[in-house]
């Protein structure tokens, strides 16, 4: 029985040890899974509180030629959340919708659209921030990031641009510099707690990433100036929009450039994108008669043309082969400086046709039409200028006073800079200098795209764009009081792409000028888009806005001026005639003339509506029309010349009060049916030879050096003009010379040259082989008297002083020899 006992008593221990051993074996085994457990956990964890974000470094600061800042970057605020963090997503998206202002809707597909991150709003405002952390949310945050600003609100936006959300350039500066704007992104690892705030992250170094600074060559008070002139008149002619262009012709520098309509880049989110692109670097558009300018200084720097010549414009149209082109009205004999003061299409065209198709292209393109200006603006135009082999007659005739060709506006500008900077084109600069965080400014290059006329032909064109902003030019509203404009108007039809023709009601107004004339420091384009007025031309709507923004942007570099009234005719000097008769005498009517064969001695009176015995033909023996009248066939007319005598009328002031440029505007310059006025013009009146003659020789003066603004901050202002001086009066005319009746005639009134100032010496023109009506329209623009001994029929063969003489004392008397035109045998 004991041993029973004892044996089952080891049984028992047996199995207690195996019992024991298994759950030893099983704690063993369970602290093994819970210690491999745990790590894993604290992995899984740990992914869960740690995710790796791009982080955008401080980007660069823009500011102006001065140092004014106009796009900077300050602290934002963004709310992100953890999508997996997030027990009920639709109930976090209704609180936040709450808190932000948003749909909870979207919101929530946000929520689902995301695992580990997303943003739920950016840029929001410090309040909205401080809401959302109220509500302590698991798996939600804010962020503190980088947001671009403009203080300046949408000044110069259209050039400035704007970065979007996530920091990068995408318009304006902001694209074209925005490798170096925007300096060098890291990613980094952020840890955060349940509740998704930011505990560490990695450490970088704001010197190897923060953006560099730009400084541009725009300076915000001119463009704060422009602007507003700008608003002004495209709300006062209900216009599409309009555009200012601002250049500095010596160096490229664009310091003006406003847009119509803006846009405010702090809020660029809320415009079409379209509408935040330049006009004035990417949309080609036909500049209108502006064009004339380039094709007379082209024409003259070839060669074809002499500034003293005569284009017979006659009844004011021109037959091409197959099309008809037409001026606004007859405007008689013009040299190349009356086609720009009036726009002839007609004398443009003439001019086109002797210059040639080839070297017309070819002077197109010195002038930067048809590519790149350099600037480097993004999606900046080239335009489109065919190949001249390219061209049919009536294309080279339309392209001479604009139409056929697009351009953009800084083309427009860069071309007449080249004018103004004596035949050099420099390229366009926006970008004044650079610089690295704590650094110093390192200036762009000025470059020269080379010289597109010589400085003689720019300098001779600048003195003819001057006639355009006389009393009686087409500009004449774009004066300045006591500084010389050179400028030219345009109106350009726009193309109706749905009817395959120009448009009869939507225009381009144009006005381009460089001031002050006789020493250019400005080059200002000026354009209204489509203005719903009445009032539509480049004359009358583009000159005046032109006037006001020059006169404000000259103010704040030192030259005080105003927008000038229109000018009326100054009182024209007196030619005393030696040994003239009574036969010779002024009519301000009528049109004196010699008596055709057959009439007798006796002088004939015509009344201006008589027209001569060829219908619409000059008079006989009218040197100014630069040929004798022939006429061929049944012979009724006279062939040879008939001795003329002066004929010289007061202009018709009112046959100018209207005077517009003449590119299309009020009416389609080709194949046009003939207006009443066009079909039977008048004979054409003595006073047509006062309005034509050699364009006035460029007056020396001397002019203080200007000195060009550097680097930002230190921009040295120029020193300011003294006020503007008096032109001079004409001085009394001295007594004849020799015992003979003087008799008075009283040339057409023209005003005198802008840049002749009573306390300047003068230097005598070159007068030979000139008319007497184009001596006097020399001599009353250079404030000269001029007096003739004996007959005052033919040319000029003789004078004294000598040109180049300098007169500056009281007497500005040039006397003048004339030898009448040889008879012809038969």
């Amino acid at each position: 029985m004991r041993s029973q006992a004892l044996e089952k008593t080891a049984h028992r221990i047996v199995w207690v040890r195996l019992a024991g051993l298994v759950f030893a074996l099983l704690l063993a085994a369970r602290a093994a899974h819970l210690t491999i457990d745990h790590a894993r956990a604290v992995q899984l964890a740990t992914q869960q509180m740690q995710t790796e974000q791009r982080l955008a470094p401080a980007r660069g600061t823009i500011v102006d030629r001065d140092g004014r800042e106009l796009a900077v970057t300050i602290e934002g605020f963004s709310v992100f959340a953890l999508p997996h963090l997030i027990d009920d997503h639709d109930a976090a998206a209704r609180v936040l919708a709450r808190a932000l202002g948003l749909d909870a809707t979207r919101v929530a597909e946000r929520l689902a659209a995301h695992d580990r991150f997303t943003y739920v709003a950016r840029w929001v405002d410090p309040a909205a921030a401080e809401r959302v952390l109220e509500l302590e949310l698991a798996g939600v945050g804010v962020d503190r990031e980088p947001r671009r600003s403009y203080p300046a609100g949408s000044l110069a936006a259209t050039l400035i641009g704007f970065a979007d959300i996530d920091g990068k350039g995408v318009r304006g500066v902001e694209q074209l510099e925005d490798t170096w704007l925007a300096g060098r992104p890291r990613r980094v690892r952020v840890e955060r707690d349940a509740r998704g705030r930011t505990l560490a992250l990695q450490s970088t170094d704001p010197r190897e990433v923060q953006g560099g600074e730009i400084a541009l060559t725009l300076d915000a008070a001119m463009q704060g100036a422009a602007e507003a002139a700008l608003e002004e008149a495209v709300a006062t002619s209900r216009a599409r929009g309009g555009l200012v262009v601002t250049l500095d012709p010596r160096t490229g520098d664009l310091l003006t450039l406003a847009e119509a309509p803006g846009f405010d880049p702090n809020r660029f989110r809320e415009v079409p994108y379209a509408e935040t692109r330049s006009r004035a670097f990417t949309d080609v558009v036909e500049a209108g008669s502006t064009m004339k300018v380039f094709l007379v200084a082209s024409a003259l720097d070839a060669g074809a043309i002499d500034p003293r010549e005569i284009f017979e414009t006659e009844e004011g149209w021109l037959r091409v082969p197959g099309k008809t082109i037409r001026d606004r009205k007859p405007f008689g004999a013009m040299t190349p400086a009356d086609v720009l003061r009036v726009s002839s299409n007609v004398g443009a065209v003439q001019i086109a046709q002797r210059l040639g198709r080839e070297s017309q292209h070819r002077g197109l393109l010195r002038f930067g039409f048809g590519a790149s200006t350099g600037s480097g603006y993004p999606t900046e135009s080239a335009g489109l200028v065919r190949d001249w082999a390219d061209w049919k007659p009536v294309d080279q005739a339309t392209i001479s006073f604009g139409q056929g060709l697009s351009v953009t506006a800084i083309q427009l500008a860069s071309a007449l800079a080249a004018l103004a900077n004596d035949g050099e084109r420099m390229q366009p600069r926006i970008v004044h200098a650079r610089r690295r965080p704590a650094g110093v400014w390192q200036p762009t290059e000025i470059r020269s795209r080379g010289l597109a006329v010589s400085p003689e032909t720019a300098r001779l064109t600048l003195d003819m764009m001057q006639t355009v902003v006389s009393h009686d030019g087409t500009g004449r509203l774009a004066g300045l009081d006591g500084v010389p404009v050179a400028g030219k108007t345009g109106t350009a039809q726009k193309l109706d792409r749905e009817l395959g023709r120009y448009s009869q009601d939507r225009y381009v107004a144009w006005f381009m000028g460089a001031v002050p004339a006789d020493d250019p420091e400005l080059v200002i384009v000026v354009a209204v888009d489509e203005p719903a007025g009445a009032l539509h031309s480049g004359g009358g709507l583009a000159a005046p806005l032109f006037a006001r923004v020059a006169a404000a942007q000259l103010g704040l570099r030192g030259i005080d001026t105003e927008p000038r009234p229109v000018p009326a005719p100054p009182p024209a000097p007196t030619l005393l005639v030696e040994g003239a008769t009574e036969a010779i005498a002024p009519d301000a009517i009528g049109t004196d003339r010699r008596p055709w064969p057959g009439e007798g001695s006796a002088v004939a009176r015509r009344s201006p509506t008589e027209t001569s015995p060829v219908a619409g033909r000059p008079w006989p023996g009218d040197e100014d029309a630069a040929r004798a009248d022939r006429v061929d066939g049944d012979g009724d007319a006279p062939k040879g010349r008939a001795q003329r005598a002066v004929a010289l009328t007061s202009i018709d002031l009112a046959d100018l009060a209207d005077l517009e440029d003449t590119s299309p505007e009020e009416y389609d310059p080709i194949d046009t049916p003939p207006r009443a006025d066009v079909a039977a013009p008048p004979a054409r009146p003595a006073a047509v030879e006062a309005a034509a003659g050699p364009p006035p020789s460029r007056t020396s003066q001397a002019s203080a050096t200007r000195a060009v603004a550097q680097l930002p901050v230190h921009t040295p202002k120029p020193a300011p003009r003294p006020a503007p001086r008096v032109p001079a009066t004409p001085p009394p005319v001295a007594a004849a010379p020799v015992a003979a009746r003087p008799v008075a005639v009283t040339p057409a009134p023209r005003p005198a040259r802008p840049s002749t100032l009573a306390s300047e010496p003068v230097f005598v023109p070159d007068f030979s082989g000139q008319t007497i009506s184009n001596a006097m329209r020399i001599a009353a623009r250079e404030a000269l008297e001029i007096s003739t001994a004996g007959a005052i029929e033919g040319r000029v063969v003789s004078q004294s002083p000598v040109p180049g003489t300098v007169l500056d004392g009281p007497d500005r008397t040039v006397r003048l020899r004339f030898a009448p035109p040889p008879r012809e045998e038969g």
